[in-house]
C-alpha cells in the first residue's frame, strides 16, 4: 500500500504510451514512407517486396528518432546519464584539450556510454545549470567503441556549470554510421537537469567527465537511460566492483 503524507493529496498513476518521433526524424520517416508507398502501388512481385522492405525501414527510422518522456531526479548533487546505452569504458583521463579552459588540468573519471542503432539517440544534460562551452570538432568516423574515438572522431563537447559552481563536461562522439551531430542548445543558455541538448544520427557514443572526488556509480556492462540513470553523486566515489554473468 502506498503511503501518502498529505491526506488531501491524490494518488495518481502513470500509464505507458508510444514515444513521439522527434521533429528531426519526421522528414526521414516521411521520405522512406513515400518510397514504400510508391513501390507498393507498382505492379510486380519484386517491387512489392522492396515496398514492404521500405515499410520496415520506415518503422525503424521512426523508432530510431523516438523521443520518450523521461523523469529526472531534481537533487542538484546527482549527475544523470546524458545517453541511453551500454557503459563500455570507465577510465581516468585528462580532459579534452577543447575543455581544459573550463574544466582545468588534471585527470577526470570518464564514463563512456555507447549507443547502438537500436537505442534512443536524444541526448540530455547530466546536471542543471548554464552551458558555458560548446565546441564542435570535425573528425573521422571510427567505431565509437574504440578508445581513440574520443580523439579522432567527429565530436561535440559541452560544459555545464551548476548552481554551486561545479562544472561537468560531456562529449557527443560520432560512430561508424553516424554522419551528423546536432545541438539543441547554445552557449549561455540555462538548462534543467535531464533537458534535451542534442542528438547523433545512427550509432555513436557520449563521454561524461566527472570532477575530482566524484566516481562512477555505474559498472562496465550496465545499461544507462538518458535523463534517469544516476551516473554519480557529486563528492562521492563509491569504488564499486561487479560481475558480469
Amino acid at each position: 500500500m502506498a503511503h501518502i503524507d498529505n491526506p488531501d493529496s491524490q494518488l495518481t498513476a502513470v500509464k505507458w504510451r508510444f514515444p513521439s518521433v522527434h521533429p528531426e526524424g519526421r522528414k526521414f520517416a516521411v521520405i522512406s514512407g513515400a518510397i514504400a508507398f510508391f513501390l507498393l502501388i507498382l505492379d510486380g512481385g519484386f517491387t512489392e517486396l522492396l515496398g514492404w522492405l521500405m515499410v520496415g525501414v520506415t518503422v525503424w527510422v521512426a523508432a530510431f528518432f523516438r523521443d520518450p518522456i523521461r523523469t529526472t531526479p531534481s537533487d542538484p548533487k546527482l549527475i544523470v546519464s546524458p545517453a541511453d546505452g551500454l557503459v563500455t569504458m570507465i577510465a581516468r583521463v585528462p580532459a579534452p584539450p577543447e575543455l581544459r579552459g573550463e574544466l582545468g588540468e588534471g585527470e577526470f573519471t570518464r564514463v563512456s556510454v555507447f549507443m547502438s542503432v537500436f537505442d534512443v539517440h536524444i541526448n540530455r544534460t547530466p546536471i542543471a545549470g548554464v552551458i558555458r562551452r560548446i565546441a564542435y570538432v570535425p573528425g573521422k568516423f571510427l567505431n565509437a567503441d574504440l578508445d581513440k574515438a574520443s580523439e579522432d572522431n567527429e565530436r561535440q563537447h559541452f560544459v555545464v556549470e551548476g548552481d554551486g559552481g561545479v562544472k561537468i563536461g560531456f562529449t557527443q562522439i560520432a560512430g561508424l554510421v553516424a554522419r551528423r551531430i546536432l545541438s539543441f542548445v547554445k552557449e549561455g543558455q540555462r538548462v534543467s537537469n535531464g533537458e534535451r541538448i542534442g542528438l547523433i544520427r545512427f550509432g555513436s557514443r557520449v563521454d561524461v567527465y566527472l570532477p575530482a572526488g566524484t566516481g562512477s556509480r555505474l559498472l562496465l556492462g550496465q545499461r544507462a537511460i538518458a535523463g534517469e540513470t544516476i551516473i554519480a553523486v557529486l563528492g562521492e566515489d563509491p569504488l564499486l566492483n561487479g560481475t558480469s554473468q
